[in-house]
């Protein structure tokens, strides 16, 4: 069906390629000309199912806010391959989730779920991690001023600090830290893989919905002998609070406890990277808002804020709706798929002005790349607070720094950012 409500072809493409969100410049243009000319229109392109692109500041948070219309649960919460879906469905049985987190719930058990780390993750409860996490970050800025002038920032700095905190959150000893990066690459890099090859036959989706179970498997395994551990000896970290959750009076499943650690484990890792090495990216080719931050560092808090809005590292989700509704004038049939297009949210420029231009004093941040209603970031005071003190920390040393190569942003539609960043830079 191609009607006024039907994206170009040309777009629908880009919407779903990984290559376009690592170019980038493309698919900015396009969404641009989606906020213009068809805010909500319907992508019908081969290999995926059809879905609504969501392009619009408002639009997003009106659908995030609908939790009860708008839901996780139905079908797949990213974008993936027909052919993946049903291969996940064989797998679980009918389920087209592979893991069951927060993420790929909705009410009641949502909650229920959340609440379980919800305090955990509380503004209150991160301020008292501030001096643990100063001191990992001080240890990241050391380890890139032994590189000398130049350093892939991306590779050798950003990857391992928010690794380090959150392991040290968690519970996961130093020593396998390795490990838990090793995996979280596998699993986005795999995700990623399958989007690759869209037309049917190019890609094996059985043999991708295989290797992601491998995956979580290793995750569990790894994750369940410190659960154990952890019933037998209480510690003040996140292990302790999941392995002995309850839900509804009972001890928290195996199977949803240890879907809790992949999403925690995964989640605030590359999403945290991708934004401190955003900034750092877009301070480089914007040498005026460094200036600014070397000048006044009471803007380093709209520093993290612009940095989060201007990489977007969580690209997208995915939204079922649970009943025939209306959204922007367009009929929204009952089991329709929408993508929330974070990427395009902030960027509308209804709502941000020069939103193609990085600032640093932006005020107020109004971006959606937390997300928004009940399903918004539970880590998102952890991510601010890295983010904050690691800047603090890096601009008392850093002097200047400016781009020494080709940076690079992963071929990803869902989590993504920059991949390799290769700076120049002098301390103080």
């Amino acid at each position: 069906m191609h009607d006024a409500a039907t994206v170009p072809e040309r777009l629908g493409r880009l919407i779903v390629s990984p290559k376009a969100y690592a170019r980038q410049k493309p698919l900015l243009a396009g969404f641009r000309w989606l906020r213009a000319n068809l805010p909500l229109g319907r992508v019908e392109t081969e290999g995926f199912d059809p879905f609504w692109a969501v392009t619009k500041h408002a639009d997003i948070l009106d659908v995030s806010r609908r939790h009860d219309l708008f839901h996780n649960g139905d079908r797949a919460t990213t974008l993936v391959l027909r052919a993946a879906d049903e291969a996940a469905r064989t797998l679980t049985g009918g389920s087209p989730h592979l893991v069951r987190t927060i993420v790929h719930m909705d009410a009641p058990d949502h909650l229920k779920h959340r609440r379980i780390a919800q305090a955990w993750f509380a503004q209150q409860k991160m301020q008292s991690l501030e001096g643990r996490i100063r001191a990992i970050a001080r240890s990241c800025i050391d380890r890139m001023a032994g590189y000398g002038t130049t350093c892939d920032f991306a590779q050798d700095v950003a990857i391992y600090y928010p690794l380090h905190v959150l392991m040290d959150i968690i519970g996961v000893p130093e020593r396998d830290e390795p490990r838990m990066l090793r995996l979280t690459r596998e699993l986005f890099d795999s995700d990623d893989e399958q989007l690759r090859s869209p037309i049917a036959g190019a890609s094996d989706p059985a043999r991708h919905a295989k290797q992601l179970l491998g995956i979580f498997g290793e995750f569990q395994a790894y994750f369940a002998e410190l659960t154990e551990a952890r019933r037998k000896a209480p510690r003040d970290d996140l292990v302790t609070v999941i392995a002995n959750a309850e839900i509804d009076g009972k001890p928290i499943s195996h199977f949803e406890a240890m879907s809790y650690f992949v999403i925690i484990g995964t989640a605030g890792h590359d999403t945290t990277s991708s934004s401190t090495s955003g900034a750092i990216w877009a301070l480089c080719e914007n040498v005026d808002e460094f200036r600014k931050i070397k000048a006044d560092r009471d803007l380093l808090p709209g520093l993290v804020e612009e940095a989060v809005r201007w990489t977007t590292p969580v690209q997208h989700f995915m939204r079922t709706a649970a009943a025939d509704t209306e959204l922007r004038g367009r009929r929204i049939a009952k089991g329709d798929w929408l993508m929330l297009c974070y990427l395009s949210g902030n960027r509308d420029e209804e709502v941000f002005e020069q939103p193609d231009r990085f600032r640093v004093d932006r005020d107020p941040p109004r971006h959606v790349a937390f997300g928004a209603g009940v399903h918004a970031c539970v880590g998102q005071h952890l991510a601010r607070l890295e983010m904050r003190v690691f800047f603090e920390e890096l601009f008392a040393r850093l002097a200047w720094i400016e781009i020494a190569g080709e940076p690079r942003r992963s071929a990803s539609v869902f989590v993504g950012g920059p991949k390799t960043l290769p700076v120049r830079f002098g301390m103080n």
